[in-house]
């Protein structure tokens, strides 16, 4: 073809290969188009070209978009189509930071919007290198998703750790559940993902969408550092602004330490929120963390109690389970309200005097899909062997303890609960289950760590920096171990060879008293070392004395339920155990409808059958804890020395043919001791001899068998005086009238 008028096919061939090259080349388009490209930062937002700045956008379904002035909505670059959803545009007439907004259309819809591409990462280095370091204490300040102000703009930041990830993207309602229109940034080696969205802003719902190594997308993910969730069935994270709450409890938490102490009286009413009440003509619904703060910190604080228990609130997907497969640890359960209604609980349970504890769970979590469970298509937070990373018993996941990231994670949530909430202890679940890599495996189901022995060390050594870790920053808090078996020194500190805990559930007293209560009062006396077994072994640990709700669920029947008899027996037996615990040492612990001796088994989707307190047995009941607990609280003898066997002395340890059984609490405040007596048998014991240490009149504090317990009013008319007789080991000695199936508490008064 010849060439036209003055121009050469040379000349068009020096033009063709000297035209500018375009702003953005197909492939990296089409890759961003895709949700492939894993370093959007690189592409989007404002870059210099020459002497002009390039704004790329990733926008699905726009028609067009412009880029504005902030201020009067002038144009200021105009946004061409590279491929489907792909824009580009560049001009001189704004900076590489300067701000602008984007204005797309589709039809007649037209909406304006701040780029996120155009602003500098939140995290700093340090933040960096603390968690690259597993060493991160405030980890729930890095990641999650906040709230915050970021260059002068209001939106959320939100980051993440997946490091095997090749892409991670958050999505929401914000950008229509949309992977690729808010691409995170990867920080290296770190293997964080962050990203500012501006204008998102608290009760956003979001999740993580995360394409793998081979280019696979998982099923969405919920935040592990998440503060809020959906109400379940559904799963997506929710933003919540945990910024500025008013605290009112300064007084409370300047005098905190005095109340958890090991020589503090601690009387703890275990609850599980969603069935201690309901709302039955509002469809059975729960009650709120308000609802909660007006009904149950009162009537648990009246009731004598010291401490409320929790069973776990972090968001979990299943009712069924209690709390206890948690799929968000840092997020308090949407059923009773959001994080900032939980804090006005924990306020209320401070300003009514009340120490809250919240069951943690460390030890496992489940398998769905949309929680932690091969998180960035790889084992990340579980161990990749079953026989290290599968709870049989539960079906649920092993946090790899050993995996700095994991350890940093679990005692970063631990330190969260108790300083962003104010919580005042943690007790911890299913310890023993993290100290044996056998536990509940047979022969060749589990690996023997390095020195060849069964011993979780890794878990070991994790569960000492953690109580390391929250008594070294938190002042006054506590941490109590759910721990089955003889392992030594888990209340003792990690200085001493302990694992560090402030307390630990004494199992083997619970087991060893139900088993003996539960018997025909015929046979106790041939079983009588197991009331007595305990005290053995009291001192060894800074024990709680525990009757939780695992004893009363599962056909194992509620308290009264366990009783050998039917009517008037069943109560006096069960007030008589009562009486055996809040005399004997360690702590207290009881489970919510026990107090009044609920007669059938603990339901968690209905609540407490609460009209029984209107009848005078479970009144009574009722009432007899409530007097307990205060007996307990208000004589130094019955709490000082707990965990001291100083504090304790046999009076009647042997006569197991009567079943009696009586002993002598010391206090260090209080010159006057107190004398317990119990009787297991339904025959009365008149004029019952025992020693005590002082001479002068004992004051009869409580007696289970006193009618305005719903017993039969039999006993010592309110107190006896010594006599010079001796008896069991003291030159003075008390006559005393034991009512049948009774517990007798005796004050010296001087």
């Amino acid at each position: 073809m010849p060439a036209r008028s003055g121009t050469s096919i040379r000349s068009f061939d020096i033009m063709a290969r000297s035209a500018p090259p375009p702003l953005l080349a197909a492939d990296i388009a089409a890759a961003l188009a895709a949700g492939d490209h894993g370093d959007p930062f690189a592409v989007l937002g404002p870059h210099d070209v020459g002497k002009e700045t390039r704004i790329a956008v990733v926008l699905p379904g726009a028609e067009s978009i412009e880029a504005v002035d902030q201020e009067t909505g002038a144009t200021l670059c105009r946004l061409d189509p590279v491929v489907d959803g792909v824009f580009c545009g560049s001009t001189a007439d704004i900076g590489r930071d300067d701000p602008y907004h984007l204005r797309a259309t589709r039809g007649d819809d037209t909406w304006t919007f701040d780029d996120p591409y155009r602003f500098p990462p939140v995290l700093g280095d340090q933040d960096e290198y603390f968690l690259a370091e597993g060493s991160h204490r405030h980890l729930w300040e890095a990641l999650g998703a906040h709230p915050v102000t970021h260059c002068g703009v209001d939106g959320v930041h939100f980051a993440v750790w997946a490091p095997n990830a090749k892409r991670v993207s958050v999505v929401g309602d914000f950008n229509t559940w949309d992977g690729r229109r808010h691409v995170m940034r990867g920080r290296g080696a770190t293997g964080i993902w962050e990203l500012f969205v501006p204008g998102l802003g608290d009760g956003e719902r979001y999740k993580y969408e995360i394409k793998v190594a081979n280019g696979d997308v998982l099923p969405l993910k919920s935040d592990p550092v998440g503060f809020g969730g959906e109400h379940p069935p559904q799963t997506a994270s929710v933003v919540r602004d945990l910024r500025d709450h008013q605290w009112r409890d300064q007084d409370w938490m300047a005098e905190r330490q005095r109340r958890n102490a090991v020589d503090a009286p601690i009387s703890i009413y275990e609850v599980h929120l969603g069935s201690w009440c309901r709302k039955p003509d509002e469809d059975n619904r729960m009650l709120s963390y308000r609802e909660l703060a007006e009904t149950l910190v009162p009537y648990a604080s009246d009731l004598g109690f010291t401490h409320l228990e929790l069973l776990p609130i972090s968001e979990h997907p299943f009712d069924g389970s209690w709390g206890y497969q948690p799929i968000g640890l840092y997020a308090p359960t949407i059923r009773h309200g959001t994080p900032s209604e939980f804090r006005d609980f924990v306020d209320a349970c401070h300003a009514a005097g009340l120490g809250l504890i919240l069951d943690w769970v460390p030890g496992h979590f489940p398998t769905d899909r949309h929680g932690l469970c091969r998180f960035d298509g790889t084992p990340l937070y579980e161990h990749a062997d079953p026989r290290e990373g599968y709870h049989p018993d539960w079906n649920t996941l092993i946090y790899n303890f050993g995996r700095r990231e994991v350890a940093n994670f679990l005692i970063a949530n631990a330190l969260y609960w108790l300083e962003s909430h104010h919580v005042d202890g943690l007790r911890v679940d299913a310890v023993a289950s993290m100290l044996y890599r056998d536990y509940s495996r047979k022969a060749g189901e589990w690996i023997p760590n390095v020195h060849g022995g069964r011993e979780n060390l890794e878990a070991i050594d994790f569960l000492k920096r953690m109580n390391e870790t929250v008594y070294g920053d938190v002042p006054g808090i506590m941490t109590v171990a759910e721990e089955s078996t003889a392992w030594p020194g888990v209340s003792q500190p990690t200085s001493a060879g302990g694992l560090g805990f402030g307390f630990k559930w004494n199992m083997g007293w619970m087991n060893d008293t139900l088993s003996y209560i539960a018997k025909d009062p015929v046979y106790r006396q041939h079983h009588h070392n197991q009331m007595t077994f305990g005290i053995a072994y009291a001192f060894s640990e800074n024990f709680v004395l525990p009757i939780s709700h695992d004893e009363v669920v599962h056909g194992k029947r509620s308290m009264l339920g366990k009783m050998p008899a039917d009517g008037f027996d069943a109560f006096a037996n069960l007030r008589a155990y009562y009486g055996f615990m809040w005399g004997h040492p360690g702590k207290k612990l009881l489970f919510m409808g026990s107090e009044f001796a609920q007669g059938r088994e603990w339901n968690h989707d209905a609540a407490l059958d609460w009209h029984l307190t209107d009848q005078t047995p479970h009144g009574g009941m009722q009432r007899l804890i409530g007097d307990l607990n205060r007996l307990y609280r208000d004589n130094p003898a019955l709490h000082q020395r707990d965990a001291r066997s100083d504090g304790f002395q046999w009076v009647e340890v042997d006569a197991a043919d009567e079943s009696v059984f009586a002993w002598i609490r010391y206090g260090n405040d209080d010159p006057s001791p107190v004398l317990v007596v119990c009787n297991f048998t339904p025959i009365e014991r008149s004029a019952r001899r025992f020693g005590v240490p002082a001479s002068g009149h004992w004051r009869e504090a409580i007696n289970t068998d006193a009618d305005i317990y719903g017993g039969a009013g039999r006993g010592n008319l309110g107190g006896v005086d010594t006599e010079p007789v001796a008896a069991n080991g003291f030159d003075q000695s008390v006559s005393i009238t034991v009512p049948p199936l009774s517990a007798l508490f005796f004050v010296a008064e001087r």
